[in-house]
């Protein structure tokens, strides 16, 4: 773990005062407001992860660990954290606490930055480089828990009330969410109250609830529709909606949740001609957001070459 830069209460202090700004901003200027459909990122970011605040998002670069700042009103924004030799997959801010944790891919590492100013606040080492791949973050009440993609386990970084941060620890996850070899557990989220985390199975096209204080897994039923073999990636819970991104099948899928959160049905399937390959969604009121990977230009080390120089990539949204 990295030194801090600035002290929890300081960090949640500055955190909610940018957030406020720009909504008073929208209350004097929302008539202006246009929210784009697509909004362009800088040229070679190989974007993979997204997360939104009001109606501020933040996105990843799977190629040296930069994040992205913008703006989902006007499609304005700015390089956040600009560093080198690290990479960013998933992503998510946690407002309370004015902290950004994100999934260091590859590295098998996990990042912690001030939501406010970008500044480091914290590097864990979860997993073994090249054994594991730390995928995706969903953040509860009391931890950021991430996903390791090669791995049957999550990763736990503990959240203290004060903001400060505890050692990680890493929870196997028993049968049936792991399966042996591939590619596995990747999208996560939680309910509100945290006792329960969703991920899906990139491999199997599957969905699974996790008992986050034991590791027990069951699989989610789909009684109708189905999510493709191979794609699925981000997911989101939106009440007793799942939406979930399917990469290569450029769609995103809302499944809805029985009460007990045992089956699913899937109840809509969102398509664009603007989709390129998305992988992880973010919702800001009634709309949400993806960003597009385009891995189908080419992954980023260490898999492949990346997409040909002067890729431009984006962030698209839409109003299921």
């Amino acid at each position: 773990m990295s030194p801090r830069h600035s002290r929890p209460r300081n960090r949640a202090r500055r955190a909610l005062a940018f957030l406020a700004t720009p909504l008073i901003v929208v209350a004097l200027s929302g008539a202006a407001a246009v929210h784009p459909h697509v909004i362009d990122l800088p040229a070679d970011f190989a974007p993979e992860g997204i997360d939104v605040v009001a109606h501020t998002f933040y996105a990843g670069s799977l190629v040296d660990g930069d994040i992205y700042r913008g703006d989902l009103l006007d499609g304005s924004g700015e390089r956040f954290v600009d560093v080198d030799g690290r990479q960013a997959g998933g992503l998510k801010a946690d407002v309370r606490h004015g902290l950004l944790f994100v999934a260091g891919g590859f590295l098998s590492t996990a990042y912690v930055y001030d939501l406010a100013t970008g500044d480091d606040v914290a590097q864990f080492s979860l997993g073994t480089p090249g054994t594991s791949m730390v995928n995706d973050v969903v953040v509860t009440r009391d931890a950021a828990w991430f996903t390791d993609s090669f791995a049957s386990r999550l990763y736990r970084v503990p959240i203290h009330a004060d903001g400060s941060l505890g050692a990680p620890a890493a929870l196997p996850v028993t049968v049936p969410a792991p399966a042996p070899g591939g590619f596995g557990m990747n999208g996560i989220d939680a309910t509100p109250d945290g006792r329960t985390l969703i991920v899906n199975h990139t491999e199997r096209g599957a969905l699974y609830t996790i008992d986050p204080s034991t590791g027990a897994s069951e699989q989610i039923t789909l009684t109708s529709g189905s999510l493709a073999p191979g794609t699925p990636d981000g997911i989101l819970l939106a009440g007793r909606d799942l939406w979930v991104v399917e990469n290569f099948a450029n769609r995103v899928s809302r499944v809805t949740l029985s009460a007990d959160r045992s089956s699913g049905a899937v109840t809509q399937v969102v398509t664009d001609p603007a989709f390129h390959v998305p992988t992880t969604i973010a919702k800001s009121g009634d709309r949400y957001a993806v960003v597009n990977a385009k891995f189908d230009l080419g992954f980023p080390a260490p898999i492949g070459r990346g997409a040909p120089p002067g890729t431009l990539f984006e962030v698209v949204q839409f109003v299921p």
